[in-house]
């Protein structure tokens, strides 16, 4: 039996390969990428049919490198009726960017991902949720290319990413775009990421779901919940060289993480970000 069944919360995949991530940068270099083999589309297919066989319709915040090296995803994420929103271009964190590098990124992106699906795009996820303090200015980019929403902070101490004293809501932000922050409960004073990824995946799914039922019963508001194709991928190579804590974040539970996955698509009732939160996007 479904929980909170008349609530519609967010589902949504950031679409990039084992060999994009941040935990990797260290040891795989863009100049790399084209040397390894890709198992993001093979990835990405697979969780769509697992979407597919629950009904369920999802945001896909899509690399345009994917879009680049994998058109056939992009297409089929459109033509079956889930969203496809901007991940950047090549996963490079905007605090690493000037603003006019940051702001070509995204319009690559965007030219990218719409040449490939035909689709406007409504919204974006930072790579890394590398929104903060330092560059507020992303923002503004994001309106003058036309995004109606972001989903690029997450309140929480973390050392990639993250400021805490940040709304943990929807709001509009000063710059005139929709910010939907990764969920978070306050836990002895602090905020607790509950969005999913490496903690969804380290935690037992019973933990996880107590603590999503917090969130839901503290508040009206839709819940929305993030991973990546390589989650599912529990054969995927591994990265040799790489420091001890990017392998524990990486590879942690990846061989469970279909199963719970289910368990979640089974527990709550589920839909795309623009779905979820229609009224505050559509109104902007």
């Amino acid at each position: 039996m479904q929980v909170h069944p008349k609530r519609l919360n967010a589902m949504t995949v950031d679409v990039e390969d084992y060999f994009h991530v941040s935990a990797f940068e260290s040891v795989i270099s863009p100049s790399d990428w084209s040397s390894i083999t890709p198992r993001v589309g093979n990835n990405t297919h697979r969780l769509i049919d697992l979407f597919n066989e629950r009904g369920i319709k999802a945001t896909f915040f899509t690399l345009g490198w994917v879009a680049e090296h994998c058109p056939d995803v992009v297409k089929r994420i459109v033509d079956e009726g889930h969203e496809l929103a901007s991940h950047g271009s090549n996963h490079r964190r905007t605090t690493t960017m000037t603003r006019d590098e940051v702001f070509e990124d995204i319009r690559i992106s965007k030219d990218k991902l719409e040449q490939a699906s035909g689709k406007a795009l409504l919204g974006y996820r930072a790579p890394s949720f590398s929104i903060n303090k330092t560059n507020e200015w992303v923002f503004d980019i994001l309106v003058e290319q036309g995004f109606k929403y972001s989903s690029s902070t997450y309140p929480i101490e973390h050392d990639l990413y993250g400021v805490p004293d940040w709304p943990r809501f929807k709001h509009m932000r000063k710059e005139g775009i929709i910010e939907i922050p990764v969920p978070t409960i306050v836990k002895n004073g602090k905020n607790t990421g509950i969005g999913g990824g490496g903690y969804f995946r380290l935690y037992p799914y019973w933990l996880s779901k107590r603590r999503i039922e917090k969130y839901m019963t503290a508040n009206n508001e839709p819940y929305n919940f993030y991973f990546h194709p390589w989650e599912i991928d529990a054969d995927q190579p591994r990265v040799q060289g790489a420091p001890l804590k990017s392998k524990l974040r990486h590879y942690v539970n990846l061989h469970v993480m279909e199963k719970k996955l289910g368990y979640l698509m089974s527990d709550y009732n589920w839909g795309t970000m623009h779905e979820a939160y229609k009224d505050v996007i559509d109104a902007k």
